[in-house]
């Protein structure tokens, strides 16, 4: 009935099996984009250290950890790495995240989410100042599968 991964046969949802999936090594990259205000992108260069952008890193590591309980097919999984970059341009924040497993499916969905929150936690700081922001470009760039 349909080529989702996730809807069975008979067009119900279900989460994908993957007891029968052998271990491996799995890394996922994600980007996302937010567009600010020159100005705003100079305030937030201008903060002290361990600030919004610190927050926004911790914010999107969180996440990653809880993918499984924001996605609700995403099975658990047991991260062994997150990373969080942010960098402020000219008129954006650009936000890469990376999640490493050792297991039976990806993480794509944990580098996505992670790149997200971290977005949106800038937004959420910055919405007092910056009305205009545009979170966009929010795209998985590698998926990586390393058989053990």
């Amino acid at each position: 009935m349909s080529d989702l991964s996730h809807v069975d046969e008979t067009g119900r949802v279900r989460m994908v099996d993957v007891g029968g999936k052998d271990v491996s090594r799995r890394r996922a990259v994600a980007h996302a984009s937010l567009r600010v205000a020159p100005a705003t992108a100079r305030r937030l260069r201008e903060l002290p250290k361990g600030d919004a952008l610190a927050a926004a890193q911790v914010a999107g590591i969180m996440a990653a950890k809880r993918t499984s309980e924001l996605i609700p097919l995403c099975h658990p999984l047991p991260l062994t790495h997150v990373d969080v970059e942010l960098s402020v341009a000219e008129a954006s924040v650009e936000i890469t995240a990376s999640a490493e497993t050792t297991a039976q499916t990806g993480v794509e969905m944990e580098a996505l989410v992670a790149a997200t929150v971290a977005a949106l936690t800038v937004y959420d700081m910055a919405k007092a100042f910056d009305s205009e922001m545009e979170l966009s470009e929010v795209r998985l760039v590698e998926k990586t599968k390393r058989d053990m």
